[in-house]
C-alpha cells in the first residue's frame, strides 16, 4: 500500500467523521406524547345549604287574644289543620249590629212592597174605570201612575239597601273566620312566639305567631362557580354528604337554576331537590356536594409535565415536522394523571413530554415516544 495514499485519505474520513457528530447533534432526541382527546366526566366538592321547600310567618289577620295555640315547635301539620283561636268580643258586636240593620232594612223593603202593591192596585182599579167616559178624572189617573212610578222607585232603593246590609253581614262573619289560624300548607312548625292570652294583630313587622316550613322536601342551594357554569346539567343527580350523619351519602336532583352570577361571588345559585320524607334532614344544615361536572364538547388532555410556565406565557411544546413549536394554552381541570389544556391543539398532536423553556423554539427534534397516555 502507497503510504502516501493513506496519509492524503485520513484528513478526508476526519473530517466526514466530524460533519457527521454535527448533523447528529443537531437533531436532539426528546420523549413525546400524543394529546388526547375525550369527554370529561368528574365531580367537584361544593359546600351547600339546605333551606325549606316552602317558609312562612304566620300572623294574625284581625286583632284579638289568642285564646288557645293548638300546636307547638316541632309538630307535624296537614294542610288546612287549626293552629290557633283567637278571641274578639268587638267582632261579635259587629256581627250583631250588621244583622240588625240587616233586619231593619228588610222590615223597610217588606212595607214598601205592600205599599207598592196597594199603590199598583188602585192604579188599576181607575184604569179600568176610566175605561167608561166621564166616571174618573184624567188627573186622577195620572196622580195614580205617578204614586205607583214612586213606590217602585222606593222599592228599589230598600232592595239595592238589603242586598248591601246582607253583604256587610257576610263580610263581618268572613272577618270571624279569621279568628280561625289554619295551616296554609302541610309542614312542620319550627317557631312558636304567642302564649294563651297575648294581644296580637296584622301586620307584616309584627312577630308572627308561628312559622311554618315544609321540610318533606328540602331547597339544597350550591352556589356554582362561574367557570362550572356551563357544565351544569339540570336533572342530573347530585350526591351529597352532612356531618350530621358521616359515612352516608345522600342524593338530589338539579331542578333549578338563577341564570344570573352573583356580582361580589362571581357564583350562580343552582337548586338541588331532596327528597326528605323521613325529615332526617334539616333547613339550615351545610352539605359537602360532589357536583358532577360534564362539558359539552370533548377536551384536550396531556401529561402535566408536558406544561411549562413562565412569567410570560404557559404554553407546551409540540413537534411538527421535526420541529419543537410552542404552543400557548390555558390549564383547565386535573382529570386522573392528565390535565385539561384550553388553546390551538387537536387530538393525536404530538408533544413533548417533558417540557421546558430551555428547548427554544424552533429546535430541530428527533420525536422519541415515551409510550401511550
Amino acid at each position: 500500500m502507497n503510504p502516501a495514499a493513506n496519509t492524503t485519505r485520513r484528513p478526508a474520513l476526519i473530517i466526514s467523521a466530524l460533519l457527521g457528530a454535527a448533523v447528529a447533534s443537531a437533531q436532539t432526541p426528546v420523549p413525546v406524547v400524543r394529546v388526547v382527546s375525550k369527554v370529561v366526566e368528574r365531580e367537584v366538592m361544593l359546600p351547600g345549604e339546605f333551606r325549606p321547600y316552602l317558609a312562612v310567618p304566620i300572623h294574625a289577620r284581625v286583632t284579638g287574644f289568642v285564646r288557645e295555640i293548638h300546636v307547638d315547635r316541632g309538630s307535624s301539620v296537614k294542610q288546612g289543620q287549626l293552629l290557633a283561636t283567637l278571641a274578639a268580643p268587638e267582632m261579635q258586636a259587629q256581627i250583631a249590629e250588621a244583622q240588625a240593620k240587616a233586619q231593619a232594612i228588610e222590615l223597610q223593603r217588606v212595607e214598601a212592597s205592600a205599599k207598592l202593591a196597594g199603590a199598583q192596585g188602585t192604579y188599576d182599579r181607575l184604569k179600568a174605570a176610566a175605561a167608561t167616559l166621564g166616571v174618573i178624572a184624567g188627573n186622577d189617573l195620572v196622580v195614580a201612575e205617578k204614586t205607583v212610578e214612586a213606590a217602585q222607585a222606593l222599592m228599589r232603593s230598600y232592595e239595592d239597601s238589603a242586598k248591601a246590609a246582607l253583604a256587610q253581614v257576610r263580610a263581618v262573619k268572613e272577618l270571624d273566620e279569621y279568628l280561625r289560624i289554619t295551616a296554609p300548607f302541610s309542614g312542620v312548625i319550627t317557631e312558636r312566639n304567642v302564649h294563651p292570652g297575648a294581644l296580637v294583630g296584622p301586620g307584616a313587622g309584627s312577630t308572627p305567631l308561628l312559622r311554618l316550613h315544609q321540610v318533606s322536601r328540602l331547597r339544597l342551594v350550591v352556589a356554582v362557580p362561574e367557570a362550572l357554569v356551563g357544565a351544569i346539567v339540570k336533572g342530573a343527580r347530585a350526591p351529597f354528604t352532612v356531618p350530621a350523619y358521616p359515612g352516608e351519602t345522600f342524593t338530589g336532583v338539579v331542578s333549578l337554576m338563577a341564570h344570573d352570577l352573583d356580582e361580589k361571588t362571581r357564583t350562580m345559585p343552582v337548586e338541588i331537590e331532596v327528597r326528605n320524607a323521613d325529615l332526617r334532614l334539616g333547613a339550615g344544615m351545610y352539605p359537602e356536594v360532589r357536583w358532577p361536572v360534564r362539558r359539552p364538547d370533548p377536551s384536550l388532555l396531556v401529561p402535566p409535565t408536558s406544561i411549562v410556565t413562565t412569567t410570560e406565557r404557559t404554553f407546551v411544546i409540540r413537534v411538527r415536522s421535526g420541529v419543537a413549536e410552542w404552543v400557548n394554552v390555558s390549564r383547565g381541570a386535573r382529570v386522573g394523571d392528565l390535565i385539561e389544556v384550553f388553546g390551538p391543539l387537536k387530538d393525536g398532536d404530538t408533544i413533548v413530554r417533558r417540557g421546558t423553556d430551555e428547548l427554544r423554539e424552533g429546535t430541530k427534534v428527533t420525536a422519541q415516544t415515551a409510550g401511550a397516555n
